[in-house]
């Protein structure tokens, strides 16, 4: 949580830039709500001039008619003020929705280009708490802070005019206790600011452990770790109160302090009024517009205090906004792109190196998951990479599908270097099938053709009946239109896997890569998909990565990795002739699978 303890400046100039250029296409809204914020500060300071004339003038010369002139048009004013102040607050609150509507879309399309490197590296929770919290605080700044705070700048104007104006020296009087705000202010600012950070980190936190918790709640259920875990959440939730109750505390100081200068202030006009009234100095409208007057100077000094607070965490937040959108941990696509059309499907590694950490010419050979890979597969070939966990079999996948940057050495599609084609136009070709199979909530349909509208019902169907799909898909009620949870949680993980083929399928693409894909399912299942595969792989290039070496005894090559080197390549007999990596496997798995059958009685 180191980052979210950098928080910057309260106020950041170069911060407060970027964040108005979200402002520029609403800029003449911004311009009506400043200006409909200052008839509402003129009408709101005009209010104790009434008073005044009312007691100085109409009440004093016993003038009924102008007493109700006065009236009526002070109760005018204050129709017309709450009009234009309804009026205004709906038009802030609408140009705030507007703003953070553009901003959240921003923040969630740079999460989509990001590359898989920063995902590892950065929690979900933290992510989560960016896309929601943190924009939802700038919609504050924008909707509450950055138009209504003229509001309160002219009211004080307002009010400072029409003071000076009544009576220069109890004006002064009035705002003899300035000196006391200001400190007081800056003693808040300061205290508050730390609070805010300290809840900031504390909700991320809260969030982090939240997300990873509620995705891994099975294993905690299944190791018993219930109480352990809400241990653990106690703590952070613990602390996340205590920043909360410490920024209220000086809140809870503040604020009664300012009515503390506020009732100072009113002890002081009363006086020095009082002395003036005994030589006639001062009327008793004068001091009555005064005491009103003190009353509203606060108020949108209270208000400002407040629009700080929003400011303080807009910064904060925008901060963290702007440290992700900065974040350039993605694969770039080139300046001018060669565009792949017709693919044959043939592949090529050649002297690849790459490291999942940063690397340099230092770098030990140890650091490196692959070592001067190379390799070359023909279209329509069947190729299988075997190989102990951890051996660079799905790396190999990984930087084929450009979800990581290669250090050195070159991967060939066709003959093209794959980082001279955008990722869209590369990925178009390509259709993976993980092991851990994601569905997204909505239906069966939309999970097959992810929204590709060129993908019609019908050939979802066909893809759905080549892989066997359709056999549990058409008991549903619904069928192709039967909903799907999050994640899929109302599906067996084999049902899933073969909705992960039918998707595949459907897509049609030239290069088919298997990453240990029939692992999840029973024996019979598999034994129609290997029937569906061998479908799929006709007219395809096909990757296949698998522990169950059974399933690959048909590929036309297989590639043994061992410590991220091509150790052996040959077919399945010349491999086991050759007696290396691969026999050791294969004679592995034969015995374990002897001892079941043994142990199953001959079965």
């Amino acid at each position: 949580m180191h980052d979210e303890e950098v928080l910057g400046k309260a106020y950041d100039s170069r911060l407060m830039k970027r964040l108005l250029k979200y402002l520029k296409p609403y800029r003449w809204y911004v311009v009506l709500g400043i200006f409909l914020s200052i008839v509402v500060s003129g009408m709101e300071a005009v209010r104790p001039w009434f008073t005044k004339h009312a007691v100085d003038v109409n009440i004093a010369e016993g003038d009924q008619h102008g007493l109700l002139i006065t009236a009526l048009l002070f109760l005018t004013v204050l129709i017309v003020r709450a009009v234009i102040q309804y009026a205004n607050a709906y038009l802030t609150q609408w140009i705030g929705q507007l703003t953070i509507f553009d901003m959240r879309m921003q923040v969630f399309e740079h999460l989509q280009r990001l590359g898989l490197r920063f995902y590892d590296r950065t929690p979900i929770g933290r992510m989560v708490t960016r896309v929601t919290n943190d924009i939802e605080v700038l919609n504050e700044m924008f909707s509450s802070g950055i138009v209504m705070v003229f509001s309160d700048v002219f009211t004080i104007i307002g009010i400072l005019y029409f003071m000076f104006s009544m009576n220069w020296k109890l004006a002064l009087v009035s705002l003899s206790v300035l000196p006391l705000l200001f400190y007081g202010t800056f003693l808040f600012r300061r205290k508050a600011r730390e609070a805010y950070r300290e809840v900031r980190i504390q909700l991320a936190r809260i969030n982090s452990f939240t997300q990873e918790h509620i995705t891994g709640m099975m294993v905690d259920q299944i190791f018993n770790r219930e109480k352990k875990s809400l241990e653990k959440f106690s703590k952070i939730n613990a602390a996340h109160r205590d920043a909360n109750i410490r920024s209220i505390l000086y809140y809870a100081l503040f604020y009664p302090g300012v009515e503390l200068i506020g009732a100072l202030a009113i002890g002081l006009i009363i006086w020095y009024a009082g002395v003036d009234a005994l030589g006639g100095s001062v009327t008793v409208g004068t001091v009555m517009a005064f005491l009103q007057f003190n009353e509203m100077f606060w108020r949108p000094i209270r208000d400002l205090s407040e629009k700080y607070n929003i400011m303080q965490t807009a910064m904060a937040s925008s901060e963290r906004v702007f440290k992700l959108l900065d974040d350039r941990t993605q694969i770039p696509n080139p300046q001018s792109p060669i565009f792949l059309n017709n693919v044959r499907g043939e592949i090529e590694f050649k002297n690849l190196w790459f490291a999942y950490n940063d690397v340099d010419s230092s770098t030990r050979r140890e650091e490196w998951v692959l070592k001067d890979v190379s390799f070359r597969i023909h279209p329509g070939e069947t190729v299988a990479f075997v190989g102990h966990t951890g051996a660079g079999k799905t790396t190999i996948i990984n930087l084929l599908c450009r979800f990581y940057e290669f250090q050195r050495g070159q991967i060939l599609i066709d003959r093209i270097d794959i980082r001279q084609v955008s990722k869209e136009n590369l990925r178009q070709h390509l259709a993976l099938v993980l092991q851990d199979v994601f569905l997204f909530s909505g239906d069966i349909k939309s999970n097959v053709n992810l929204g590709n509208d060129e993908i019609t019902l019908d050939r979802i169907k066909a893809a759905a009946r080549v892989v066997g799909a359709n056999r549990f898909i058409e008991l549903l009620p619904h069928q192709y239109e039967a909903e799907v949870k999050e994640r899929g949680a109302t599906l067996s993980v084999g049902q899933k896997q073969l909705i992960s083929f039918a998707r595949a399928l459907a897509f049609n693409p030239r290069i088919l890569i298997l990453d240990e894909a029939t692992s999840s399912v029973d024996t019979e299942t598999e034994l129609l998909i290997q029937q569906a595969i061998r479908k799929l792989f006709q007219g395809r290039t096909s990757i296949v990565i698998a522990h169950r070496l059974s399933t690959i005894q048909r590929a036309n090559k297989i590639i043994v990795m061992h410590k991220g080197e091509v150790r052996e390549v040959g077919t399945h007999q010349e491999l086991l002739a050759l007696e290396g990596i691969y026999y050791k496997l294969y004679k592995l798995q034969y015995k374990e699978q002897e001892k079941l059958v043994l142990a199953n009685g001959g079965k």
